[in-house]
Order: C-alpha cells, then sequence, then structure tokens
C-alpha cells in the first residue's frame, strides 16, 4: 500500500482553519478545512468526506498546497483557446480596415466582415468566422456602422417639401384655466 503524502510542516491545523475564516474564496475556504481535517490527525477520508469529493481530489489539493501554499487552492481562470489571429495579423487587419478597400483591387467599396474573413484567408491562410472577426474587430476598437435604411424610390428633392416648417396650431393651456366636468356615466351622456 502506498504511504500518504505528507503536508507542510510550516502550516498547522489551526492556521489552515484561520486561513479559511478570513478567505473570500468559498471553494478555497472549504479545500483549506479539509487539510485542516488531516493536520489535525484525521483520516483522508474524513478530509474527502468534509470537502464533499473523492480521495483522488484531495491527494490533488494536497499536493497543489504544498506546491503553491494557500493560494494554490483557488481555482484560477481557464486559458481559454489560444487566438488564431498574433499581434502582427491584427495590426494588419487594423490598418487594411483604416485605409478602405481598394475596389480595383479587393473587388468591394466598403468593408464587410465577410469580406473581411475572404482576405483574412488570402492573406495568412486562416479561416475564421464572421462573428469572430466582429469581436476582433471590436477588441481593435472599431465599431459596426450600418446605414440608415432608406425606401428604394425615395426622392431627395420631395422629402424637403414634406418636412414641417410651420408653427404648430396647439397651445399649452394657461395654469388658471378651468378643466372641463366631468360626467359620471363614463363620458356618455343619457337622453332621458
Amino acid at each position: 500500500m502506498v504511504s500518504a503524502i505528507p503536508l507542510r510542516e510550516d502550516f498547522d491545523g489551526r492556521s489552515v482553519r484561520r486561513l479559511a475564516r478570513l478567505s473570500k474564496d468559498a471553494g478555497q475556504a472549504r479545500r483549506l478545512l479539509a487539510l485542516g481535517v488531516i493536520y489535525d490527525g484525521g483520516s483522508r477520508t474524513d478530509a474527502a468526506r468534509l470537502g464533499g469529493v473523492t480521495l483522488q481530489i484531495v491527494r490533488d489539493w494536497v499536493l497543489r498546497f504544498n506546491a503553491r501554499g494557500p493560494g494554490g487552492l483557488i481555482n484560477g481562470k481557464a486559458p481559454g483557446q489560444r487566438p488564431k489571429l498574433n499581434v502582427d495579423q491584427r495590426q494588419a487587419l487594423a490598418r487594411i480596415v483604416e485605409e478602405g478597400p481598394i475596389p480595383s483591387i479587393h473587388g468591394v467599396v466598403r468593408w464587410r466582415r465577410k469580406d473581411l474573413v475572404r482576405w483574412i484567408f488570402e492573406t495568412f491562410g486562416i479561416s475564421l468566422d464572421e462573428t469572430t472577426v466582429g469581436r476582433e474587430l471590436k477588441a481593435l476598437g472599431f465599431a459596426k456602422l450600418s446605414a440608415r435604411p432608406r425606401h428604394h424610390a425615395q426622392n431627395a428633392f420631395e422629402v424637403e417639401s414634406f418636412k414641417k416648417t410651420s408653427r404648430p396650431n396647439w397651445r399649452r393651456s394657461e395654469p388658471g384655466s378651468r378643466r372641463a366636468p366631468r360626467s359620471s356615466c363614463g363620458g356618455r351622456t343619457r337622453l332621458a
């Protein structure tokens, strides 16, 4: 049978429980309390029961605690997937968006995300989704702009003739004016 991995000797049960009480991270506090059971001479099974985990996880906690101390028991944020575009490629994307497309070369008069997806693939050989390109552009400080919708048959000269240029006919009532009396029938008049 394999012997248990010993805990660090610079801590004891009381100090670990004190750290658990002061901790702002609930997971770290639970792990420290479980290790406090081991420091006080309890079994690892008791520590696993207190922590609500298996013996293997308690062993992992002991290894993390021995290597990095109480800070090693805080779950860090997962690093996530590596970005597909590196710094130089992002700078090239920002540069081409700022300069705008050249219609004879790029075949478009304004950049759309789908056009930038194609440009990135042709230039760098990297296949990206339109939403990913939008996220990259937002991270670079660009905002998505969309044109105001216009009717296809709208005439700019006729629009001016329909604009209201005169003052409105209504006026605000003076504060001392009387209100019309309300009828008790909900606004209907009864005929006798």
